[in-house]
């Protein structure tokens, strides 16, 4: 039986604006849930919203006091960074990924998705003819959405059935034109939790340099393949990366998922020390600086969006990184709950007809961790987001993240142990409304 009536799912989408509930963002979902929990009492399972849902990390948090205390808080950061955090993040990228960047190409960003904004801004402007950003689907509906506010065009594919080889063809179709600047995707990917493979980044770095196009590699769920043992500093496994065949490269690492620090919004960038001291005409001209790529990134392009990064937040950040690269905290295992939740859910929504979407890597069965994809039946992405919702259970189709199947993504962060039999019930109750042929 259902938990809210479809009378009560046109009001809320009346009374927060949602014109498409089927097509709804991750923010109109989020406001349709809030509003039928306000008026009704009746608790959401909550899977739309990728926000951590773990403490933030102590020492993290003791950093910053101590930064605040000792008068930071008095001075205007310098727009690059502070050295203690380029420090940090060169450190950290070597320890855990096994790849030398530079402190000066490390860059503080609030958050990856200040990286992302102005680094589309800086690949798109720097060759004339290359404006368009290629992006590898499923992926995160708020780099498309910054890309409309910049004005920048982009094309992208659905990658399941074109992993392994079959890749390279496929990415070359989209390359010869030569209109590509940028290729962006997240690994682990969000929303499916496939892992590009090694051999897969090697296609994407080989042809990002025939191409001469800058790939963007959004790290934001850093060692949360848990099928592999990450989270060991200056030891394999490392974490794959496109940055071992490739110069063209940005690395986008935040704080928020690694760290559980998300609500101080810190995160940075690496970029590929070849590119950094790349020099472009077309930069020079646009910004009357010299045009070499890292610092016409840095000086401006970001610090005219958010003027550097809060100076107490980038002593946490560099203190948690040190702290990972020497081996006192394991922030893998500290985020392994993330893992053990998808186990759960997973299995309740098998059980009662419900099938994982993006289920396969290369060579081994998708790995559980912050994300996974569901579908039931036939039903469309918007079909079973809305009957979801009627069941008190919130997520977002896989067709607003440029999927081409069938389904929802669902987050693992803000599920808590009181809530599974409430999702046992509301699913066997989905399952014998919903019989499947």
């Amino acid at each position: 039986m259902k938990v809210f009536s479809e009378t009560q799912l046109e009001q809320a989408c009346q009374a927060c604006h949602v014109a498409d509930l089927a097509g709804a963002t991750i923010g109109e979902v989020l406001l349709v849930a809030r509003w039928l929990e306000a008026q009704t009492g009746i608790p959401f399972i909550r899977m739309d919203q990728g926000s951590p849902g773990l403490p933030p990390n102590r020492f993290g948090v003791e950093a910053e006091i101590a930064a605040l205390e000792s008068g930071v808080g008095s001075q205007y950061p310098a727009a690059d960074g502070i050295p203690e955090l380029k420090q940090a993040a060169s450190r950290f990228v070597k320890a855990f990924i096994d790849v030398d960047v530079q402190p000066r190409g490390c860059i503080p960003t609030v958050g990856s998705v200040a990286g992302s904004f102005g680094s589309f801004a800086a690949c798109c402007q720097r060759l004339p003819g290359k404006d368009k950003v290629l992006f590898l689907d499923p992926g995160f509906p708020i780099q498309k959405s910054q890309l409309r506010v910049l004005g920048i065009g982009w094309k992208s594919f659905d990658i399941y059935p074109w992993r392994g080889e079959k890749l390279r063809a496929r990415l070359e179709e989209e390359l010869a034109p030569g209109d590509v600047a940028a290729i962006v995707y997240s690994n682990p990917n969000n929303p499916a939790w496939t892992c590009l493979e090694e051999s897969e980044l090697a296609i994407i770095g080989e042809l990002a340099t025939r191409y001469d196009v800058i790939v963007m590699e959004d790290l934001a769920y850093f060692c949360m393949d848990y099928r592999r043992d990450l989270g060991h500093p200056w030891q394999p496994p490392f974490v794959p990366t496109v940055a071992r065949y490739t110069d063209n490269y940005i690395l986008m690492m935040s704080s928020s998922k690694i760290f559980s620090y998300a609500g101080q919004r810190m995160a940075f960038i690496a970029i590929g020390d070849n590119l950094f001291e790349r020099h472009y005409p077309a930069l020079a001209a646009r910004y009357h600086d010299a045009g070499i790529f890292g610092p016409t990134l840095t000086a401006s392009i970001l610090y005219m969006i958010t003027s550097g990064c809060t100076a107490s937040t980038q002593y946490a950040y560099a203190r948690m990184m040190e702290l990972a690269c020497e081996g006192s905290i394991n922030f893998v295992e500290d985020t392994r709950v993330y893992e053990q939740r998808a186990e759960r859910m997973k299995r309740i929504f098998c059980e009662n007809g419900f099938h994982v979407v993006y289920d396969h890597d290369v060579s081994l069965p998708v790995g559980n961790g912050f994300f996974f994809t569901l579908g039931y039946g036939r039903m469309s992405g918007g079909e079973l987001l809305r009957e979801l919702l009627s069941y008190g259970v919130s997520s977002i189709s896989l067709a607003t993240t440029g999927s081409d199947q069938g389904g929802v993504r669902a987050c693992t962060s803000r599920m808590e142990e009181r809530l599974y039999p409430l999702l046992e019930e509301r699913m066997k109750a989905f399952h014998e409304d919903h019989p499947l042929q």
